[in-house]
């Protein structure tokens, strides 16, 4: 189906064209080994997304320093000892023309109790709300080890590159560390941190022109941000778009915008998505809730996106892509249920985490998906992966 606007090459600012419009976006895995290093599961399953068709293939969280994990079985990045096994996990997952940029985040506060006795943050500002429990109070970073930290995002950037990786990503959404800077509610800084906007974006301009320098002007760096991070009194609508007005004015090669379902939008995702593409000079793929042809070319021809992000559809499907551009898709529907529409709206977010886990999971085992409705079958699988500790709040808000 050539005649598809998702099927069309896309040149980057950097210069590097990716093949289509489809962005496989990030997915955790979860599934590193105790010392936080990846294995052949991950060129297993990065083969299987690389030959699904997607031009842009995104890696699930990896952190940029082990004293700060997000996730169980998350992959750090911050040592060459790692190189061997990422450079095979890059090979696997550029094949087939494929960009494979790897995430690199840090959690900032949003640590859980198992990993971090005190976390940090741009200040020390708890977690409160339902989740709170799952979080120790953070302290606030001191100046030396904001720099510090600037320097280990630029050090996984540059292993990466070593590695083999064609691209990195920045995750500044879903209330991580450099989230937790650009909001007023969890930056309460005086300094040159804090205060202003300027100074809040100040961490991740940082982070972002110290990779440029050490990766060259060639090497894709994209930024990922969250409408569902939008509230008025931290991170409003105004903020995320001089963020990306911001990054994109700096020369950024691509900022994702997730949000909750584009085909079924509750909170204006298509047209703040249009606002910012019309307002910034610079790809923007739109994530969340893509199920069907008519919706992803809908986004690209209003000018919403100039690229589509599929995140849960290729945990259980692979090659979405290909099945598109070649007349075979049918749309995927995963209507998993507790059984109780109150508990699957409490739930939500540790269902489909569960689920997807478990799908990657026998990705990477040379297993096929395995399909099904009831949701408890999912907390179960992720009980098994995990112990009880996989089934704890991982993020302030879930």
């Amino acid at each position: 189906m050539s005649y598809l606007q998702v099927s069309k090459s896309l040149t980057l600012p950097c210069g590097v064209t990716v093949k289509n419009r489809f962005v496989k976006t990030a997915l955790s895995e979860t599934m590193a080994t105790d010392q936080h290093r990846s294995d052949a599961r991950y060129e297993k399953l990065y083969r299987q997304w690389a030959m699904g068709g997607a031009g842009i293939v995104i890696t699930g969280n990896v952190m940029v320093d082990r004293a700060a994990i997000a996730e169980p079985g998350n992959v750090v990045v911050d040592d060459e000892r790692e190189l061997p096994e990422l450079q095979r996990w890059a090979q696997n997952g550029t094949l087939n023309q494929t960009q494979l940029w790897l995430q690199l985040n840090h959690p900032g506060r949003q640590s859980p109790k198992q990993f971090s006795a005190r976390p940090v943050g741009p200040s020390a500002v708890p977690i409160t709300g339902v989740n709170h429990r799952a979080f120790n109070p953070p302290r606030a970073l001191t100046i030396d080890e904001i720099k510090e930290l600037v320097t280990k995002f630029v050090r996984s950037a540059v292993i990466a590159q070593k590695a083999g990786f064609t691209g990195v990503q920045l995750h500044g959404a879903f209330g991580y560390l450099i989230n937790q800077f650009l909001s007023k509610k969890t930056n309460r800084r005086t300094d040159e941190y804090g205060g202003s906007l300027e100074n809040r974006m100040r961490f991740l301009i940082e982070v972002y022109q110290g990779i440029r320098e050490a990766c060259g002007k060639a090497f894709p760096i994209s930024l990922k941000l969250s409408l569902t991070d939008i509230d008025l009194a931290g991170f409003t609508e105004k903020t995320l778009t001089r963020v990306a007005k911001r990054m994109a004015d700096l020369g950024i090669d691509m900022i994702e915008i997730a949000g909750d379902d584009y085909e079924n939008s509750q909170i204006g995702f298509s047209g703040h998505a249009h606002l910012i593409n019309r307002l910034v000079d610079v790809p923007i793929a739109l994530s969340g809730g893509f199920r069907h042809i008519s919706a992803m070319e809908e986004a690209l021809g209003r000018q919403d996106a100039d690229l589509i992000g599929i995140c849960t559809p290729m945990a259980v499907m692979p090659d979405m892509p290909n099945r598109i551009l070649n007349s075979t898709y049918r749309p995927v529907k995963l209507p998993l249920s507790t059984g109780s529409s109150k508990l699957d709206d409490k739930l939500k977010t540790l269902i489909m985490t569960s689920y997807c886990e478990e799908q990657v999971h026998r990705l990477a085992e040379g297993k096929p998906p395995k399909i099904y409705r009831n949701a408890w079958r999912s907390v179960l699988a992720e009980a098994r992966l995990h112990g009880l500790n996989g089934l704890k709040p991982r993020r302030a808000q879930s």
